[in-house]
């Protein structure tokens, strides 16, 4: 049986609101999606879980036309995956918005997910359930039954009460749901669903309800009950005390490995740092075995593929490149993710050149390009006792570990 390729999983955050309800209770916070949260805005937490997700090829935020406060967002995230479009006047409009800017490239089976622009503590172990659910990401055999879509979700665990006139009624909360974001659906079928909706002048207040007026059954599956939307100024205390529960502690750890043979050539380049010796290596870029072995130890650390899948050695842009270059874009990727670097320790393999007298400068080239002191980065070396190829002076290589934190 034929396998058809593994549709690929693009983002919509609809960020057109004004937030009524917030702005009434704190007009001087302006728009509730960005609004101060921890040092940077609602809109960057919400943002944040989907440019970390590989699968995710790319996330459209759909804006009010008069917004202002989007530059300075996207100026400090600066992540290749970010697209904008123009919202609408309310949620349906704006998705489809978003639906639309991306109808010249999606495909018709690709997963769109819908993440609301006011849910700031979405984590990455239940985005990457609700993907894992629909199958994201994994190629599928020609004609094998395709998931309807799939509803981050939290069972309701309250006694749930109905105001009825002049009485109140307790509601059986067996199998009730709260749904929360983000959702995802076939991009053909949310499409439709969607303007079908607006058509009927039906006004849906999630994807999932739009999806269910065609008949169909998204799945639901279980997310964090913490997954909090931001709806009032006080939300954002409860917000801020999950983040800081769920962020503060979690350490991602990476690991690199790059290895260059020896070529024609005078000289070498390690940490940035050119160094003079008796050959060159032969490499598509510079050859930087330590950045190299750097960059993949980060993009390791986030779950963001290697240094190979950013900057392939089939790109003549790269011929010759700076590594330094690719180390500035993964610092960027790695920033845009809400991480930091903690620490960087990095062992250089070769029986020449010494690189004792080098160190320094190399760590203030890694520290300049990962914005973090000098002193977090440990730059080491070690011969092989003249064994194997590098004993033989046939080649060097590097080897990087990274821990990563919010």
């Amino acid at each position: 049986m034929p396998v058809l390729a593994a549709p690929r999983v693009w983002a919509i955050v609809p960020a057109a609101g004004s937030g009524a309800r917030f702005n009434a209770a704190a007009p001087s916070l302006g728009p509730k999606q960005y609004a101060p949260l921890l040092g940077a805005t609602v809109l960057e937490w919400s943002l944040r879980a989907l440019l970390a997700e590989p699968r995710v090829h790319a996330v459209v935020v759909a804006l009010a036309a008069d917004d202002a406060h989007w530059p300075s967002v996207a100026a400090k995230l600066q992540n290749p995956k970010l697209r904008t479009t123009i919202g609408g006047i309310n949620r349906q409009d704006t998705v489809t918005n978003g639906l639309d800017a991306l109808a010249a490239e999606a495909a018709a089976d690709d997963w769109v997910l819908v993440h609301d622009a006011a849910r700031p503590c979405l984590n990455a172990t239940d985005l990457g359930a609700l993907l894992d659910a629909v199958g994201a990401g994994a190629a599928r055999p020609a004609g094998a039954a395709v998931s309807v879509g799939a509803v981050l979700a939290a069972p309701i665990v309250d006694t749930v009460k109905r105001e009825l006139g002049d009485h109140v009624a307790t509601v059986d909360r067996q199998g009730l749901w709260r749904a929360l974001t983000p959702q995802v659906f076939a991009f053909a079928e949310l499409r439709h669903a969607l303007k079908e909706a607006t058509l009927a002048r039906t006004a849906v207040t999630d994807e999932a309800q739009a999806v269910e007026r065609m008949g169909l059954r998204p799945t639901l599956v279980q997310g964090s009950p913490f997954n909090v939307k931001v709806t009032r100024p006080e939300d954002l205390i409860v917000a801020a005390r999950v983040l800081k529960m769920t962020e503060d502690t979690p350490m991602r750890v990476g690991q690199g490995f790059d290895v260059h043979a020896f070529g024609a050539g005078d000289h070498v380049v390690l940490g940035g740092v050119r160094l003079p010796h008796s050959k060159g290596v032969v490499a598509h870029s510079d050859g930087d075995v330590v950045i190299h072995a750097l960059c993949d130890a980060v993009l390791g650390a986030m779950g963001d593929g290697d240094i190979g899948q950013h900057f392939p050695d089939s790109d003549p842009r790269y011929r010759g490149a700076d590594s330094r270059v690719f180390l500035r874009a993964v610092a960027k990727r790695m920033q845009a993710a809400g991480l930091k670097l903690i620490n960087a320790d990095v062992t250089v393999l070769a029986e020449a050149p010494r690189i004792s007298a080098h160190r320094a400068a190399m760590a203030a080239n890694l520290s300049a390009d990962l914005g973090v002191p000098a002193q977090l980065i440990n730059i080491k070396a070690t011969t092989t006792e003249r064994l194997g190829f590098i004993g033989r002076g046939e080649g060097l290589a590097a080897l990087a570990s990274v821990l990563l934190g919010p």
